[in-house]
């Protein structure tokens, strides 16, 4: 594509675009003229994750240099998984507005529609408190409900083969698993601790538990994926062999 599509598709200025590929943040493009270039669609990526690093990470230019080089490096998978989580994971998000009050403005913040919100309230996967009357979302449960968006548009659903009352499923399990836990250590450890210590503690294995479950689920579902792939490419050697064999008969 030419330059000006390119600055169409990333909002970015042309001579952004011109530094970023100075400095090796963007790859260059194919000369086709003396003023022509042309850029290929991986660039538009490559682009909008320069930014989401900027705005949402608030990174100099040097660092996301090292930072792309490095991935550029890793398999193609890796390389997607570090644009996704570049894109939905806003640190900025931590520290802003912590609740949102009403259910139409949980719905404007996060997208999502009036069906899925009750759905996922009555399936506990967001969990607003009460308030006179009116409804209060966490901050957990509006990422969560963006999420939820996202999970949408990428193809969570029945028409992809995915049954979307495995939230339900997962909220269920986690739930139980975290009365239980946390029962065994009020039991055991509870009377032990003053209150800002007893506070501190529950802080750290809440974060600890929380990056323990995303590494877990990651780590399992690659494995799935590279066995999935493994099988696949056996199936279609299996079917090479005969075709050869019967292509190397006829030919005799």
């Amino acid at each position: 594509m030419k330059i000006s599509e390119l600055v169409k598709h990333t909002h970015v200025s042309k001579e952004t675009i011109h530094y970023y590929v100075r400095e090796g943040l963007v790859s260059k493009p194919k000369k086709l003229g003396k003023n022509v270039a042309f850029y290929e669609e991986s660039c538009i990526n490559q682009i909008k994750t320069i930014k989401r690093l900027q705005d949402n990470y608030f990174l100099p230019l040097s660092v996301i240099k090292k930072i792309i080089k490095t991935h550029k490096t890793k398999p193609d998978t890796e390389q997607l998984s570090f644009e996704v989580l570049s894109e939905l994971i806003k640190p900025m998000d931590y520290f802003l507005a912590s609740e949102i009050s009403g259910r139409e403005a949980f719905r404007k913040a996060t997208g999502l529609g009036r069906k899925w919100l009750a759905k996922m309230e009555g399936w506990g996967v967001i969990t607003p408190a009460g308030e006179n009357g009116n409804s209060v979302y966490s901050q957990d449960d509006v990422i969560i409900g963006k999420l939820i968006v996202e999970m949408d548009h990428t193809g969570y659903d029945p028409g992809d083969g995915t049954d979307p009352e495995d939230l339900r499923r997962i909220a269920d399990f986690i739930h139980e698993y975290i009365i239980t836990a946390q029962k065994s250590f009020f039991q055991a450890k509870g009377s032990e601790l003053s209150p800002e210590e007893l506070r501190e503690k529950k802080v750290r294995i809440r974060e600890i538990m929380s990056l323990f479950f995303y590494h877990l689920y990651r780590k399992l579902v690659r494995e799935s994926l590279d066995l999935f792939e493994d099988v696949q490419e056996s199936k279609e050697d299996e079917i090479k062999v005969p075709l050869t064999h019967q292509s190397t008969r006829r030919s005799g």
